[in-house]
């Protein structure tokens, strides 16, 4: 996508494909390195629309225990976007709670199309990646700025990113949970991205929750391992009108995306919870003789 008069749908098209996958681990989420609380559990759908029409379908887990926590999503196009484009995805996250911080251990992602299958492992220890690879190994681009170990420190896996953790004991629901940024490596590309409050909201699910969610400006920065004149680049790191809204999964302080707004030349895209079914887990009761 450019700002030239004429903008090919091609762009457009790869950006709506990708909406569902942005949640799940892409470009679009943010992380806070503060502690959680309690134990509870998200089973959520979601459905990405453009201009109104869905083009993508996903499902998303989320469990998070008294020192464990496992979050995992799978999605693919649907609708008008299939005929173009039959993509799919999966990712998935798992790591510990230390002193109520989530702390990733591994991170996998995979997608799927006509054309070709890519899978991607992330390993890390307390923030640092310890090893990481793409399968297949992509070919080298001469183009694409180099990413460089200290590029791959004190970052998140783009799963654990999604889960937004609020401090201290007031709602978590509220402009204290917009004022965040975090660094985020894929294993691809290594990005920063950053919220600012906008207003409260109320939201009413298919099935599952109703009730307020905290709208946040959102803003991407690319810093390394992607290709300066790509155009989907340049279109998300120029976009002021990005906004997505957190809903709170019950029984903790961890809040995680309701919906995901991104303006495009075709038309809004978006990505909204149908099903978003929360509620707490009790305590793990240490076993007795």
């Amino acid at each position: 996508m450019t700002t030239q008069t004429v903008i090919s749908t091609r762009p457009a098209r790869k950006l709506s494909s990708k909406l569902w996958f942005g949640l799940a681990g892409a470009v679009m989420l943010l992380a806070a390195p503060h502690s959680a609380s309690a134990q509870g559990r998200l089973d959520a759908q979601y459905e990405a629309t453009l201009s109104g029409i869905p083009v993508g379908r996903g499902a998303w887990t989320i469990e998070i225990g008294d020192d464990q926590f496992a979050a995992s999503a799978s999605g693919g196009t649907s609708g008008m976007l299939k005929a173009f484009s039959g993509a799919s995805g999966t990712s998935a996250s798992q790591g510990r709670v230390v002193n109520g911080a989530l702390v990733a251990t591994n991170y996998s992602g995979t997608t799927t199309t006509a054309k070709k299958s890519e899978a991607i492992h992330i390993i890390l220890a307390n923030g640092n990646v310890k090893e990481f690879g793409i399968n297949p190994e992509p070919p080298v681009d001469a183009d694409r700025i180099p990413v460089t170990d200290a590029h791959r420190r004190a970052v998140f896996d783009p799963m654990t990113a999604t889960l937004l953790r609020v401090p201290g004991t007031a709602d978590p629901l509220g402009p204290d949970a917009c004022r965040a940024g975090v660094a985020v490596f894929d294993g691809r590309m290594r990005y920063d991205l950053k919220l600012d409050f906008k207003r409260m909201e109320t939201v009413k699910a298919e099935r599952g929750y109703r009730g307020p969610v905290v709208v946040c400006a959102l803003y991407f920065a690319p810093v390394a391992g992607y290709i300066p004149d790509r155009p989907v680049i340049k279109y998300l790191a120029a976009q002021r009108s990005m906004e997505i809204a957190f809903a709170p999964v019950a029984g903790t302080r961890v809040l995680v995306p309701y919906w995901l707004k991104v303006p495009t030349p075709l038309g809004p895209a978006m990505l909204e919870a149908t099903q978003f079914i929360t509620q707490p887990t009790p305590p793990r009761v240490a076993k007795t003789q």
